[in-house]
């Protein structure tokens, strides 16, 4: 009877954790929703694992690095106009175990003159307790 209390009481505690981690990494995806959306990109990146090992990978070649990356979406988003208004849809958060998660969504962006959107999948990793993207793949 015992273990089947403890077996609950550590069962119970692993979701509590998984739950809190989910709305962690939610919390760093929406903070960097409202960060696009105010056109500051340096804000936007802080999502993003500040290493020569991350790995952004869209249309091109991948690319490594947050410097490069930042500076990828410099050329790619010069001002807010070009940025327009992020929104995600987040379709599903695993998260693996007590320092790694995938998560899978899509991305719209609204502008002046068209609205463009695709999917990505980010591996989280928790860096230091706290969650940053280390991969991002966006189509």
């Amino acid at each position: 009877m015992k273990t089947f209390i403890l077996l609950g009481f550590l069962l119970f505690m692993a979701c509590f954790c998984f739950a809190q981690d989910t709305e962690a990494i939610k919390k760093v995806l929406d903070d960097q929703r409202l960060a696009w959306n105010r056109g500051d990109v340096e804000s936007y990146m802080q999502g993003y694992w500040k290493s020569d090992s991350l790995m952004f990978i869209g249309h091109a070649a991948p690319v490594y690095g947050w410097r490069e990356t930042l500076e990828r979406y410099k050329k790619a988003y010069p001002d807010k106009s070009a940025m327009g208004e992020l929104t995600f849809d987040i379709l599903q958060i695993k998260v693996l175990d007590s320092s790694n998660a995938f998560v899978l969504g899509g991305w719209h962006l609204k502008r002046e003159k068209d609205a463009p959107g695709g999917y990505f999948t980010l591996w989280f990793r928790k860096i230091n307790g706290e969650w940053k993207i280390v991969c991002d793949h966006t189509s």
